[in-house]
């Protein structure tokens, strides 16, 4: 059996180099049987060719590469095992459709949504994308078959997310959930010969993603810390924090007893990053600066915990069961903070005219006017107007420039007008002074 030499594809760092693409590279192996390797967002998928003696070919997908999982000679192969599996199916490749063996199982949209989530969970991606996904699409398109979409059934279904007073941002992140999903699917079911039905179904809104940020001034958050720490201790914990570093809630629950850095004169959080965000999510730490009033609050509820501990916890449950004593406090999870910083809204901002929001609640099915991401916004646009430079901004946030610059446009237009303006010509003599004259250099 012949196999290809020296190739790139037999390494796993050199195939994870190549750029994502639809369109596979392929190895001969000999005998009219190549085996090609297509990169995409998560794991390579393998593909058997064979060349029918007459100027065309035929292919076949034959597993997933084991770019990021261990190969089990099943569905995920090696290099080698894609090498041996190829040959073995091209001896059926261009045969009439009665000497192959009977077609598998369509792949329903369930199918496709489990295969998505254990995608995300491999590369550490995002967990809420699917459970959306999962709140959100009706019976009718669980059950049918990713090769029966229509863009009519899919752009009926993104229209109803309208009807159910969806933000259009977020009804775009829902969509582009599903795009991934379906993709996913696609990239290892040969049967799928065309993605022009979730293309256009799945169109995103125009407009969705204009800037809405809600920009609160420094005495408001200080109105709505106090108003958490009425609510109890640890939620105030939590909102302050929020406030101080402008981190995601994501980042700041992810927070551990080892990330405290309070053993210093410049106290800090070693802060998790998000799972926002494209491709293999690796988790990294950086430094944020806080005060060391906050840092002797967040050691004192560390106490003597492990380091990898949660560093935040809950709010102790009431004793209602003296047979039963209540769970001791559990770490912050999805959605904990959402009704109790609701709460805070409305004592703080009672009476007011609230502005629009910038985020979608976390319930997705309420449009609130000031959620937890106005605190983040503030902590950015606090720091512009400060004169930190904006990559340090982007970086301190977990963001980039790019986003910073997208979404703040307004605020940054202020900030750079006020730095040009101090060093503006102006030649006019200002009243009781003189204009020096300006000596040449020789």
């Amino acid at each position: 059996m012949a196999r290809a030499k020296a190739s790139r594809l037999s390494v796993k760092k050199d195939r994870l180099s190549l750029p994502i693409s639809k369109k596979p590279i392929f190895e001969s192996l000999g005998d009219g049987v190549c085996i090609g390797y297509r990169r995409n967002q998560s794991a390579g998928t393998w593909i058997a060719r064979k060349a029918d003696g007459k100027g065309s070919s035929w292919q076949k997908v034959i597993g997933t590469a084991d770019d990021f999982t261990a190969a089990d000679d099943g569905t995920v192969l090696s290099w080698a095992q894609a090498q041996a599996r190829a040959f073995e199916i091209a001896k059926s490749l261009g045969k009439p459709p009665v000497e192959q063996k009977a077609s598998k199982t369509p792949t329903t949209v369930t199918k496709a949504l489990d295969r998505y989530e254990d995608d995300l969970k491999i590369r550490g991606g995002d967990l809420g994308n699917v459970q959306r996904l999962r709140l959100h699409v009706d019976r009718y398109l669980l059950e049918k078959a990713v090769t029966d979409l229509t863009s009519g059934d899919l752009r009926e279904w993104r229209d109803g997310l309208l009807a159910k007073k969806l933000a259009p941002a977020t009804i775009n992140r829902t969509t582009n959930a599903f795009k991934a999903a379906l993709n996913l699917t696609a990239d290892h079911d040969d049967a799928i010969l065309t993605r022009n039905a979730w293309e256009k179904g799945l169109a995103s809104l125009r407009d969705a993603e204009e800037a809405r940020n809600v920009i609160l001034s420094d005495g408001e958050v200080k109105k709505v810390i106090e108003a958490a720490y009425k609510q109890n201790e640890e939620f105030g914990l939590l909102i302050e924090v929020a406030a101080v570093t402008g981190a995601r809630y994501s980042q700041i629950a992810g927070l551990t007893v080892g990330d405290l850095q309070d053993d210093r004169s410049d106290p800090r959080l070693i802060m998790p990053s998000s799972k926002k965000g494209k491709g293999v999510k690796k988790v990294l730490r950086r430094p944020i600066p806080i005060p060391p009033a906050l840092a002797k609050k967040l050691k004192q509820v560390a106490g003597d915990r492990h380091e990898d501990a949660p560093l935040l916890l809950k709010p102790q449950r009431p004793q209602t069961n003296e047979e039963n004593p209540p769970p001791p406090p559990g770490p912050w999870c999805k959605s904990d903070h959402y009704r109790p910083f609701k709460k805070v809204v409305a004592d703080v901002f009672k009476g007011e005219d609230e502005p629009e929001p910038s985020e979608p609640a976390t319930t997705e099915t309420e449009d609130d006017p000031i959620t937890l991401y106005a605190l983040r916004h503030s902590s950015i646009v606090r720091q512009i107007l400060a004169g930190v430079p904006v990559r340090i901004v982007a970086v301190m946030h977990d963001t980039s420039v790019q986003m910073i610059e997208k979404n703040y446009s307004k605020d940054l237009s202020d900030h750079t007008d006020a730095i040009a303006r101090a060093a503006m010509l102006d030649i006019s003599e200002p009243e009781g002074k003189k204009i020096e004259n300006i000596r040449r250099r020789g």
